[in-house]
């Protein structure tokens, strides 16, 4: 069963699939799949971004969201603790925030195992490393396309639901949730598109994704101009893809909305 999901796994590959797109190349070139060129390890890195940063936006949503609740909260340190926390994290380089991340809290572990008298050295976790860093910094910002949302609800609507005799938490998931999401969309589309690119960081902590494996084989071969022209490419072809799903999702929440 696993072997023959494996293989099915292998020929639906839109890059060294049976019909990828590196095998445009040809089996005997740079790009080609298996031991001959590059493509497989390439391929590889493509899955890694994308994995990323789909693993990063549940992470940086939900926190944002929080951020969002605690800006317009009525207690003032909430409020204040927000705002001290996307000043710092969408004021520091995203590459600063991962060696922040990545390396404080190798350091941070290493204290608190030699504290009890464990001296083993500690290694995090590169992707999760990068996952971390980059929600952190995804959560900074949409924080304030939430918070610009959830100002753009009137506030008859929490009224609205006053009336009907719903609790807040009921109010928020039925009534304004579903118009929070399509005010925000448009903010969190870009934003998803930032991220994307922004997941060519993690390459500098030994994530093997787009930039790492073509930077790798560019060092051997010689040929840097065409892998970080395939780089290139992958980006614009993944923004692509990204731009016409998310702006079909768009349209698809105004019609549900009209149709409310």
């Amino acid at each position: 069963m696993g072997g023959s999901l494996s293989a099915l796994l292998d020929g639906l590959d839109p890059l060294c699939g049976p019909l990828g797109l590196f095998r445009l190349f040809g089996p005997n070139s740079l790009m080609a799949c298996g031991d001959a060129g590059w493509g497989d390890e390439i391929a590889f890195g493509v899955k890694v971004t994308i994995s990323l940063a789909l693993a990063t936006v549940p992470v940086g949503l939900a926190l944002g969201f929080l951020i969002a609740l605690a800006a317009q909260s009525e207690d003032r340190l909430l409020r204040l603790a927000a705002g001290i926390y996307t000043t710092i994290f969408r004021g520091l380089p995203e590459l600063l925030t991962l060696f922040i991340v990545y390396y404080g809290a190798q350091i941070l572990l290493q204290s608190v195992l030699s504290s009890f008298g464990v001296e083993e050295r500690v290694e995090i976790n590169a992707f999760f490393a990068g996952m971390v860093a980059l929600a952190v910094v995804f959560s900074s910002y949409s924080s304030e396309v939430l918070l610009s949302a959830f100002r753009a609800i009137p506030r008859g609507q929490y009224e609205a639901g006053d009336a009907l005799g719903l609790r807040r938490h009921r109010t928020m998931r039925l009534i304004v949730l579903p118009q929070l999401i399509r005010i925000a969309l448009p903010g969190l589309t870009n934003l998803w598109l930032i991220l994307l690119k922004d997941t060519s960081y993690v390459s500098v902590v030994g994530l093997a994704d787009i930039v790492r494996q073509t930077g790798i084989a560019a060092r051997v071969s010689k040929e840097a101009f065409f892998f970080y022209f395939i780089a290139c490419m992958l980006y614009l072809v993944l923004a692509m893809i990204s731009s016409f799903g998310l702006g079909f999702v768009e349209r698809w929440a105004k019609r549900s909305g009209v149709s409310r």
